[in-house]
């Protein structure tokens, strides 16, 4: 897989991912947060705002030049969200299962995409930056 189709299969997760928290975030809170973090008028509004932030990471994501130092850098920029996703998903949950797993399931897609990326271009690899 080329390093341009890899960036199109990140941009992807963002996509799908926020743009399920931006068009339909009473569903994305019905099944992800616990039933204790469901209220409050502001929720619905910060988890649509958090699906339009996706998705301008995924225009990003699909249109920017990445180099192997890019894929590199997006994917440790990543490790903080896995610690995220355990911490409110066990530690001290405010996530469902599926909210927890689901969004870990994108980071990991995300994270594999980053380092075949920097594999395809990384130096001393068939691509060279």
């Amino acid at each position: 897989m080329t390093a341009r189709r890899i960036q199109y299969c990140l941009a992807a997760v963002f996509f799908v991912l926020g743009g399920w928290a931006l068009l339909a975030p009473a569903n994305v809170i019905a099944l992800t947060f616990l039933p204790a973090f469901r209220g409050g008028a502001a929720l619905p509004f910060a988890v649509a705002c958090f699906g339009a932030q996706a998705c301008i990471a995924g225009l990003f994501a699909a249109t920017a030049r990445f180099t192997a130092t890019t894929f590199l850098a997006y994917a440790l920029a990543l490790i903080p969200f896995f610690v995220f996703d355990l911490w409110f998903t066990l530690g001290d949950p405010v996530l469902t299962p599926l909210g927890g797993w689901a969004d870990a399931a994108g980071n990991i897609a995300m994270m594999a995409l980053c380092l075949a990326g920097y594999r395809q271009l990384g130096p001393g690899f068939a691509g060279g930056e």
